[in-house]
């Protein structure tokens, strides 16, 4: 029992982080958990020690991610719950073909998946023509996708809109951070920030629904809307931390450019880039 012993402060103060994090009380969460509140507070005081059960409730009333959840259980003395493995692990063969599929399903259109950092795991043959003068250095892997977007030497100075969709990227950055507290995410959070921004906000449409990216290509301006896809019911840490982002045409002008020959002929020249590329 000398190890619990050790765990107990680490696991109760992590407890407390999470559900301050989320903005609940001792009472709110102790309600979720169908727990005592005097129960919990002597859990997270380091006086009581979790059993794995009521570990995997609490995790879960509090939407803790699977690798931070496989810390909690470390921290009580158990072993990880959920797996971790790399992408091109043959374990995620069958995961690894679904985001294939879905990625050359989207084409003509753009379509890329990232994990948790925001790194680059696969894209479609139609991003690549979108990425015509992006400095070399911005694609040398692991490839940051926010950092493409907003970097002077990246896609930013041919966002016709760029203070919106910087705004919008950054809004969903910090809302990760604030989930997360992913120091890695902090950092990132705060070199993208420190880019040069637009001279002038350029404030949303009153009667948009959603932010769309405008952005010059070789083909003229065209126009995005985003939307992302991510795995129902994820049981592996590496599954419950990818996201595959999906553009669609915002106007009649980009849909018919990317159905166009042209832009036919830009994706064929691209090479597919397969998860864990």
């Amino acid at each position: 029992m000398q190890p619990h012993t050790h765990a107990l402060p680490d696991v109760g103060a992590q407890l407390r982080t999470w559900r301050q994090r989320r903005h609940l009380s001792q009472l709110d969460l102790a309600g979720l958990a169908d727990m005592s509140t005097r129960h919990l507070s002597f859990v997270e005081t380091g006086r009581s020690l979790p059993s794995r059960a009521m570990l995997l409730r609490l995790s879960d009333r509090l939407e803790v991610p699977l690798r931070e959840r496989n810390a909690l259980f470390v921290a009580a003395g158990y072993a990880p719950v959920y797996s971790e493995r790399r992408i091109d692990d043959p374990a995620l063969d069958q995961a690894r073909e679904a985001i294939e599929l879905v990625l050359r399903a989207h084409e003509p259109y753009p379509a890329l998946a990232v994990d948790r950092h925001w790194r680059l795991q696969a894209a479609n043959r139609a991003l690549a023509p979108l990425l015509a003068g992006v400095a070399p250095h911005l694609l040398e892997p692991p490839v940051n996708v926010l950092r493409l977007s907003l970097h002077p030497g990246g896609v930013a100075p041919r966002i016709v809109n760029l203070g919106q969709w910087r705004a919008h990227l950054l809004h969903r950055l910090r809302q990760q951070v604030a989930a997360t507290g992913d120091p890695v995410l902090v950092a990132l959070e705060a070199e993208l920030s420190a880019y040069p921004a637009p001279d002038h906000d350029e404030t949303p449409d009153a009667n948009a629904v959603v932010v769309p990216m405008r952005i010059h290509s070789a083909l003229g301006e065209l126009a995005f809307l985003s939307t992302t896809t991510v795995f129902g019911t994820p049981v592996a840490v590496t599954l419950s931390e990818l996201a595959i982002e999906s553009f669609f045409p915002a106007d009649a002008h980009t849909a018919e450019v990317l159905r166009s020959a042209a832009f036919a002929d830009a994706i064929a020249a691209s090479p597919f880039l397969p998860p864990g590329a």
